[in-house]
């Protein structure tokens, strides 16, 4: 069964967090609950190929959540546990769009592939003033600048541990450092 948090109203999971909670704790969510959830939901998909809105993204975390194949952990606030679902969908999607563009530059190279349509002005002068400010937070950090060289190029954990020499720990612990350091500028964090 849900039970609520001290202080907050917010339902968490308990140790047996099943599907019946999860139902129970999302139709307990109030309209500033909602609202959140909407917002968190445009902060992971800002950015995405236009494959996933945003309430696509929402829609399919809420269906994960009832379904069962993902689980409510113990301890989680209901709203937390959505952003989780929401991010993952996100990220899987990025993960996919990455491949995909491998794919496309692989055929370019075999001249099998048509040409790809020019980037957004606005988006791209967006991209390279983030990236501008990322640099510049972190122009005094090595292990930080492979890290975003590699996540740049589209590389993954081990292989930027491999082509940089970091072990997994190193880079675990730059990315935590690196996300803290955004955090506190607020500027987003996420990949790519």
């Amino acid at each position: 069964m849900e039970r609520f948090t001290e202080g907050s109203g917010r339902p968490i999971a308990t140790v047996d967090g099943t599907t019946v909670d999860v139902a129970r704790a999302i139709h307990a969510l109030t309209a500033a609950d909602l609202v959140r959830l909407k917002a968190l939901a445009r902060l992971w998909t800002r950015g995405l190929p236009e494959v996933l809105g945003w309430s696509d993204v929402l829609h399919e975390a809420i269906t994960r959540a009832l379904d069962g194949s993902r689980k409510w952990p113990p301890g989680v606030p209901i709203l937390a546990f959505l952003s989780s679902i929401m991010h993952s969908i996100c990220d899987d999607q990025w993960r996919r769009t990455r491949r995909e563009g491998r794919l496309l530059a692989h055929d370019d190279e075999l001249g099998e592939s048509e040409a790809q349509p020019a980037a957004d002005p606005e988006r791209a002068l967006a991209a390279a003033q983030a990236l501008a400010a990322v640099n510049d937070l972190f122009c005094a950090d090595p292990a930080a600048l492979k890290v975003i060289a590699g996540l740049a190029d589209g590389l993954t954990p081990a292989e930027i541990c491999r082509l940089y020499g970091m072990s997994e720990r190193d880079y675990d612990t730059t990315r935590r450092r690196m996300r803290r350091a955004l955090l506190r500028r607020g500027l987003e964090w996420g990949e790519p």
